[in-house]
């Protein structure tokens, strides 16, 4: 007999939620331990550090919806161990501000900060249903004409050493991935449809980490290696509906060995649910 389906991980009880799952040791202090599961080439990946961050602001502040999510990383983190320190900076009726940092620990046991994050929260099922807007959904071709790390002739060079990719649903449009055949297009455009391998469904922590989890805009302007973040900010517009998100970044100016990434987020029933930009260093030559 056929194996039966497996059933759809639940928000709150998936990979994701166990893996950025915080645990208070005193007021305003997290213990958590990043997985090495969300590492590319042994660097942790910066939505899903974002999400470890987030989540213990949610718990510190009144409000438990990231509205705004600023993120400055300032050392490369590493899997193991990390401590999460939150402060409250403002609370009002509809909107609560807190700043947090997340850290580990040095050779030395000294505490090394990794990121630092100011952020606002509130409530997104109290938000008025207007919408007024020119933006327009991506034109991502539907998923069974996208393309997976498995869809190549070949595993991907170093394919064993993106743990991340195993936790993916990341379906590419093939009109984006020419870089992979060593034809990149110039133009600094990915698009692809996301979610995650263990088909839980999209929720605001889960769209910080979609709007860092696609392939560098970089590799589509010919320019291959790692492309650290120096900043990043994330609006969340709305709680997704259920089903895949599809995700488009674009670039428009790379200069000084730094690029820019405007990230858009849109749900199953064409709303755009998240928005971010971030700073990006480039390894030129």
């Amino acid at each position: 007999m056929p194996e039966a389906a497996t059933a759809p991980a639940a928000v709150g009880d998936s990979e994701f939620d166990r893996d950025t799952a915080v645990t208070a040791r005193e007021p305003g202090v997290y213990d958590t331990d990043l997985s090495a599961g969300w590492t590319i080439f042994g660097a942790v990946n910066g939505g899903y550090l974002l999400a470890v961050v987030a989540r213990a602001l949610a718990d510190t502040l009144p409000h438990h919806d990231p509205f705004t999510v600023s993120a400055h990383y300032l050392s490369a983190s590493r899997p193991g161990p990390a401590v999460v320190r939150t402060e409250t900076v403002r609370t009002g009726r509809t909107l609560s501000t807190g700043q947090a940092s997340l850290l580990q620990y040095d050779e030395q046991g000294r505490e090394v900060e990794r990121i630092r994050v100011l952020a606002t929260y509130g409530d997104l099922d109290a938000l008025p249903d207007d919408v007024r807007t020119s933006a327009k959904p991506p034109a991502v071709p539907p998923i069974g004409q996208c393309l997976g790390p498995a869809d190549g002739p070949a595993p991907a060079a170093g394919a064993d050493q993106q743990p991340i990719a195993e936790r993916l649903m990341l379906k590419l449009d093939p009109s984006t991935v020419g870089w992979a055949l060593g034809q990149p297009s110039g133009k600094g455009e990915v698009r692809a449809w996301f979610g995650l391998a263990d088909g839980r469904d999209a929720d605001p922590l889960s769209l910080l980490l979609a709007v860092d989890a696609l392939p560098p805009t970089a590799f589509d302007l010919g320019i291959a290696g790692w492309v650290p973040t120096v900043e990043l900010t994330v609006h969340v517009r709305s709680r997704p509906a259920p089903g895949p998100v599809r995700v488009s970044i674009t670039t428009r100016n790379l200069a000084g060995g730094f690029l820019e990434e405007d990230a858009e987020v849109w749900d199953s029933e064409d709303r755009l649910v998240a928005q971010s930009r971030q700073l990006a260093r480039v390894r030129l030559g």
